[in-house]
C-alpha cells in the first residue's frame, strides 16, 4: 500500500479576500477551487471503535459526501465501514480489528478528492487517541522576549522566501498570531480534533481576537498534520493550491506559526494571517 500524505487544511475569513478559503480550504474565484474536502486519520474512539470523519466546506452547490474507512492489506484494500451525507460533514465507526487502516473522501462522481495518513490500530484502549504524557507533550509556548520556537521561525522563513518569489513582502511574526496558531496545534494534538473549528466551537477568527490581536482587515488560517519538518509542511502547503493562495496574498503583512507534536508523534502545524 501507498501511504497516504499528511492532511492538509487552510481557511480565510471573508473580511481576507473577496472570496473566502475553505478547509482543507481555499480562495479563488471559482467554486472548483474554493470547495475543499478533508478527511481524518482513523483513530479508535473511547468505545474501542475505529471512526473517522469527512467534512465538506466553501462548496456551495449540493452534492453527496462520501466518506470509506479502508484496511491496508495485500492486494486490494477493503472498505470496513463507509457513510454519506448530502449535510458536508460525516463521521463513520466499526468495531475494531488490528491492523492498518486510512480514509477516503470522494465526491458525488466517485473520484477521490481526499486521502487520510494510515494509523496502525492494536484496538489497545491507547491506540490512536494521542493523550499527551510528559515524553510526548506538545512543544510548549516560548519564552518571554521572543516569537516562536526554532521550527515556527523556520516555517516563517521559509513562507517568505516563498512569498518573495512572487514579489511579496515579508510577514513578521506576531506575537498574538502567534499564541493563536500554537494554542490551535496545541488542542488539536491533546485532542486528535483536526479542523478550524475548535471542539468548542471557536472560529479562526475566534481565537485569533482571543489571543490579544486587535485591528486588522483580511484573515487566514492554514492546518496541517503529519508532515515532519518545516520544510515538508510549508512544500506541503505550497503544493495546494487554496494553502498556496493564503501564503502568496500579498494583502498579509502579519503572520503567526504554532507546530505542536501529540504524544504518538505527528506534529500539528498551523499559520495565522493577517492584514494590519
Amino acid at each position: 500500500m501507498r501511504r497516504p500524505l499528511g492532511v492538509l487544511a487552510g481557511l480565510a475569513s471573508l473580511a481576507a479576500l473577496c472570496t473566502p478559503l475553505t478547509a482543507a480550504e481555499a480562495a479563488t474565484a471559482s467554486e472548483a477551487a474554493r470547495c475543499r474536502v478533508s478527511v481524518a486519520k482513523p483513530r479508535l474512539n473511547t468505545a474501542l471503535k475505529i471512526e473517522s470523519f469527512a467534512a465538506r466546506r466553501g462548496c456551495f452547490s449540493p452534492a453527496l459526501l462520501r466518506i470509506r474507512i479502508m484496511r491496508a492489506v495485500p492486494g486490494r484494500d477493503p472498505v470496513v465501514k463507509s457513510g454519506a451525507t448530502r449535510n458536508g460533514r460525516v463521521k463513520v465507526a466499526v468495531d475494531c480489528a488490528p491492523g492498518v487502516y486510512y480514509a477516503t473522501a470522494t465526491d458525488l462522481r466517485g473520484r477521490t478528492i481526499a486521502k487520510s495518513r494510515a494509523a496502525r490500530l492494536s484496538c489497545s484502549p491507547d491506540s490512536g487517541t494521542p493523550t499527551p504524557t510528559p515524553s510526548g507533550s506538545p512543544t510548549p509556548a516560548p519564552s518571554t522576549g521572543t516569537v516562536g520556537t526554532a521550527e515556527e521561525n523556520e516555517v516563517v522563513r521559509l513562507t517568505n522566501a516563498e512569498r518573495a518569489k512572487g514579489g511579496c513582502g515579508p510577514l513578521k511574526h506576531d506575537p498574538q498570531l502567534r499564541a493563536a496558531a500554537f494554542g490551535h496545534s496545541q488542542d488539536m494534538a491533546k485532542t486528535g480534533h483536526f479542523d478550524h473549528t475548535s471542539k468548542d466551537g471557536r472560529s479562526f477568527t475566534d481565537r485569533i481576537k482571543a489571543a490579544g490581536f486587535t485591528g486588522g482587515s483580511a484573515w487566514a488560517e492554514n492546518i496541517a498534520f503529519g508532515q515532519p519538518s518545516p520544510a515538508a509542511v510549508v512544500q506541503a502547503w505550497m503544493n495546494s493550491s487554496g494553502h498556496r493562495a493564503n501564503i502568496m496574498n500579498c494583502r498579509f503583512n502579519l503572520i503567526g506559526v504554532g507546530a505542536a507534536k501529540s504524544s504518538q508523534g505527528p506534529i500539528y502545524w498551523t499559520q495565522d494571517f493577517a492584514a494590519r
